[in-house]
């Protein structure tokens, strides 16, 4: 089979072309470009993510670990693809008093869509797509439809963050590092040789300031409590997420979080930490991924962010939404996060957070 790999210059997708390569397939590197090179950001911290103006460095990395292997090695542009789909929404959701989480768009808008997409485009011919994403793939006969499942090693699951998958994606595309843990991938690169094998873990979406990508100018604004007290001043409502503590400079008998935003007024709401549970979320834009859509309420488990552990929860449709009533009280429910359902290691579903309750 003629496989092309998405390659990031890491680890784990180099790995991945090995063990896909291993095991005779005929292996094509690719790495999408997503940076571009007209924009000018100042903020840069010295960490690297996978936004970053020195994309260049992970395309080198990536060729050389292709020239390791003798496989052809292709770059892809995405970037104005990227800009639509990704900054584009960062910035909008900012705007509107939502944290979003652009690896989730990323995924089932770039990496999975526009990447393989314009490789075609270049030419490139393969039968299926792979990644270095510690997930996998399944095929059930008795309803039909492709199931995405968790990895192997549960530290370093991705499965979270590929919940918005289409079946027609999931048809198309190979996820070899599901059954290993990052412990062991990191053995298979060193046998192999590859210059990568202790290369960090990218650190983020992006390491630099925000507003680099929001790009709104400084407004003044008011920290408020819930009864509307103002308790300070700020630059800017966007700057903030829910549940965050460091970097408020307001001081209070007790540490002080952020409980709310509303854009229309420029306020970020004070509380303290027990004013920032809530019981549950309203989530739309749903994409139901190894079951048919809900026509009833179940009971099963579900995540609002990619590290926490997997909580019970109630799960009600209303309309085009779903009502997500979890166990226990939860901490910092964020508009714009996903929240992902799981039966034990298999992903239902999910959808964005539109409100909390």
């Amino acid at each position: 089979m003629k496989i092309l790999v998405g390659m990031s210059g890491g680890v784990d997708s180099s790995v991945a072309a090995a063990l896909l390569k291993a095991q005779g397939h005929e292996v094509i590197g690719a790495t999408m470009s997503i940076w571009d090179k007209n924009q000018y950001f100042t903020n840069m911290t010295g960490k690297e993510g996978c936004f970053s103006p020195h994309e260049e460095k992970d395309i080198e990395a990536a060729k050389n670990v292709c020239k390791d292997l003798n496989i052809p090695y292709y770059v892809v542009d995405c970037t104005e693809q990227y800009k639509k789909n990704v900054l584009s929404n960062f910035k909008s959701e900012y705007l509107s008093g939502r944290t979003p989480n652009p690896c989730v768009l990323c995924n089932s808008t770039i990496k999975f869509n526009a990447l393989p997409m314009a490789a075609k485009a270049q030419g490139i011919e393969f039968d299926k797509f792979a990644t270095g994403h510690y997930a996998k793939v399944d095929f059930n006969a008795q309803n039909n439809r492709y199931q995405l499942l968790c990895g192997r090693d549960k530290q370093k699951d991705q499965a979270y963050f590929l919940y918005r998958l289409s079946q027609a994606q999931l048809s198309q595309i190979l996820l070899p590092l599901g059954d290993y843990t990052k412990a062991e991938i990191r053995e298979q690169a060193k046998a192999i040789g590859l210059e990568v094998c202790d290369k960090p873990d990218s650190q983020d979406f992006y390491t630099g300031d925000i507003n680099d990508i929001i790009q709104a100018q400084p407004k003044i604004g008011n920290f408020v409590n819930r009864n509307g007290k103002i308790l300070g001043k700020h630059n800017g409502f966007w700057k903030f997420t829910l549940g965050q503590r460091r970097g408020l400079g307001v001081s209070a008998e007790k540490p002080l979080y952020v409980i709310d935003l509303i854009p229309e007024k420029n306020e970020v709401v004070l509380g303290f930490a027990d004013e920032t549970l809530q019981k549950g979320v309203i989530a739309s834009s749903i994409n139901w991924v190894s079951i048919e859509p809900l026509s009833k309420s179940i009971t099963c488990t579900a995540k609002v962010r990619s590290s926490q552990k997997p909580v019970q929860v109630l799960v009600t449709p209303v309309g085009d939404t779903l009502k997500v009533e979890f166990e226990n009280l939860q901490k910092a429910l964020t508009p714009g996060q996903s929240v992902v359902l799981y039966n034990e290691d298999m992903v239902l579903g999910g959808g964005f957070i539109q409100s909390v309750f």
